[in-house]
């Protein structure tokens, strides 16, 4: 059993050891969690694996990721947790096949207890590898991915093979079941946290702020509208675009953040759109961004356009958490974490002119309206989107699995099974 943070508290408050091995209840030595996924590279799936990673040795279980490395590889080893170096990102079928054996090599050699996928192509090799090796395996189906056809399909499908599989909102929960006809039973819905002890409005200096306002030149005075995320079409840049020429106002001053991942022909006809528009002054798009929760600070407004439903929503739910006022698209997990007229507004996708009156009328409220909004929207990220959560429900995950009878390792469950 790994422990989640509240019952390591409960322990210590009745006086109970506080050791590792005081959280281990069936097994001889600590469980081990085998976390298997492409690249290390920034970001909600890293995040979201190293922070895993980080709780299950904080619990007092054994964390060990494999990837084909990256930047964020070094993080693991600050909390401890260990990281093996292997070509799971490839989507070669000769590359997949060696890759279960070496992983199935390394499950029995470090005596893993479950193999958790998080990512398509790595997911086939860490499924045979299971299933070699008879480790529980689980999943986390973190997008829709493209589903058109039933190739695509077939090759989405491992990540439904999991014992259990984790679902990052409702929105990703009803698709996998309406899609892949995955039983309710063998489903849990964990969202994705966010990082409250960094997505902190407390915890940015107001240097922090006034040194990045200088550095982008924003005029004092000014409202900023901004909209983050990678530059890529479907996250709706150029409807942002659209709306804020609608929106009429030369007073505003709006940022287009996040990297283009190599499509720098996409940012370059971002850009000649802008000059196109005549909004060469106002809008500015600017490149990925390491320091976000002091760009969200310098925001009046922070905007999520996307035209396809996020799976979750990362950048509605940060802005939240630092009390900005958040326009959403209306579908996908932005309807989950926003809730309309009460921490945000949520807009008809693909509608510049509705994005429009919204802002325009964001930017008519009041002081205080304002600030009743935010705070909401600080309680809303805190009470159901914290990282912490998620860190606790998906050990819970873990310890189901763990508890499975040994003829029910590696199989789906079906209902009344476990």
């Amino acid at each position: 059993m790994i422990q989640n943070r509240s019952e390591r508290s409960k322990d210590n408050n009745i006086g109970e050891a506080s050791d590792k091995s005081a959280s281990i209840t069936s097994n001889t030595r600590p469980p081990t969690v085998l976390q298997v996924l492409p690249e290390l590279v920034t970001g909600g799936v890293e995040r979201g694996t190293v922070d895993i990673a980080g709780a299950i040795v904080e619990g007092g279980g054994r964390a060990i990721v494999v990837s084909a490395g990256g930047p964020m590889a070094h993080e693991l080893a600050r909390s401890g947790a260990e990281h093996v170096t292997l070509p799971v990102h490839s989507k070669n079928p000769f590359v997949i096949q060696k890759n279960i054996h070496r992983l199935a090599d390394l499950a029995v050699a470090e005596n893993v207890d479950i193999i958790h996928a998080r990512s398509r192509a790595s997911a086939w090799s860490a499924m045979y590898a299971a299933k070699k090796t008879g480790k529980n395996f689980i999943t986390t189906f973190h997008g829709t991915y493209g589903h058109a056809n039933s190739l695509k399909r077939a090759y989405n499908s491992v990540m439904t093979k999991g014992t259990l599989v984790i679902a990052i909102s409702n929105f990703i929960a009803g698709h996998i079941r309406q899609v892949y006809g995955v039983p309710a039973a063998n489903i849990r819905v964990i969202p994705r946290g966010v990082d409250l002890s960094r997505f902190n409005p407390e915890f940015v200096s107001r240097e922090r702020i006034i040194s990045l306002a200088r550095k982008w030149r924003l005029p004092d005075g000014v409202p900023v509208i901004m909209l983050p995320g990678r530059l890529t079409r479907w996250k709706g840049q150029s409807i942002f675009i659209e709306a804020i020429k609608e929106l009429g106002r030369k007073d505003v001053q709006c940022l287009i953040m996040g990297s283009d991942q190599g499509r720098h022909s996409y940012r370059r006809e971002l850009e000649r759109f802008i000059e196109s528009q005549g909004m060469t002054g106002n809008v500015h798009v600017i490149g990925h961004f390491d320091d976000m929760p002091a760009a969200y600070m310098l925001a009046d407004i922070v905007v999520s356009a996307s035209l396809e439903p996020e799976a979750f929503g990362r950048v509605a739910a940060e802005a939240q958490a630092m009390g900005r006022q958040v326009i959403a698209s209306d579908h996908g997990g932005a309807r989950e974490t926003v809730t309309q007229g009460e921490t945000g507004w949520l807009t008809p996708p693909g509608d510049a002119k509705a994005l429009a009156k919204t802002i325009d009328a964001v930017l008519a409220k009041s002081e205080v309206d304002r600030k009743k909004i935010s705070e909401r929207a600080k309680s809303n990220i805190q009470d159901n989107f914290s990282n912490e959560s998620m860190c606790e429900r998906t050990l819970d995950v873990y310890n189901d699995v763990l508890s499975l009878k040994p003829s029910a390792v590696g199989k789906p469950l079906t209902p009344g099974s476990s």
